[in-house]
């Protein structure tokens, strides 16, 4: 998928425009995959904390939206054509397979936060390539969408690090719990 630029005045050199295009499509094939993910985990979380999992997952998908429409605009500025369908992003996204087999809060997780991360990993080589290339807005696109791929980590992991295992929220119920059941009565 090399198909010829189109032309442009951006005053970037044709090298440039065609290796960032390609670059972008390959992110972008990344990100298709990323939201179809979000939806995955948003559509079949289930647990005590379904409703704020099912509620992060789905504004999680509502960023990564922002980034695929990002990615493929960037692209045709670049004078190339965005491969933004499901099919190119299932051929060539380097993301790991969501599991279609788990249920749970905990196991949506891990699997939500091992698909963030990967993720960011893959921008942050992008922000370094079109550093390298000499196209900073590309940089700066990228270094956008790392960052709030970071802070969307972040949200998800809290999710699992309640100290214990015990999920958010859990600890202090079972202490409620306690304190109750050692209270006196009221009269």
């Amino acid at each position: 998928m090399n198909p010829a630029l189109h032309p442009s005045k951006i005053d970037l050199s044709e090298a440039t425009r065609r290796e960032m295009a390609e670059l972008l499509n390959a992110r972008l094939a990344d990100a298709v995959d990323l939201l179809t993910q979000m939806k995955q985990a948003h559509w079949n979380v289930k647990g005590p904390s379904f409703i704020a999992l099912h509620e992060l997952f789905d504004t999680i998908h509502g960023e990564v939206l922002t980034h695929v429409d990002n990615l493929a605009e960037r692209v045709v500025t670049m004078g190339g054509v965005a491969f933004g369908t499901a099919a190119v992003a299932a051929h060539r996204s380097i993301l790991p397979t969501y599991p279609l087999d788990i249920s749970s809060g905990s196991d949506h997780v891990e699997a939500v936060s091992g698909a963030l991360a990967a993720f960011g990993g893959v921008i942050r080589r992008a922000i370094a390539a079109a550093g390298t290339a000499g196209d900073a807005d590309t940089e700066d696109l990228f270094v956008e969408i790392s960052r709030a791929v970071d802070k969307s980590l972040w949200l998800v992991e809290a999710h699992a690090q309640g100290g214990d295992g015990t999920p958010q929220g859990e600890e202090s119920r079972r202490q409620g719990d306690a304190r109750l059941a050692h209270s006196t009565p009221m009269v």
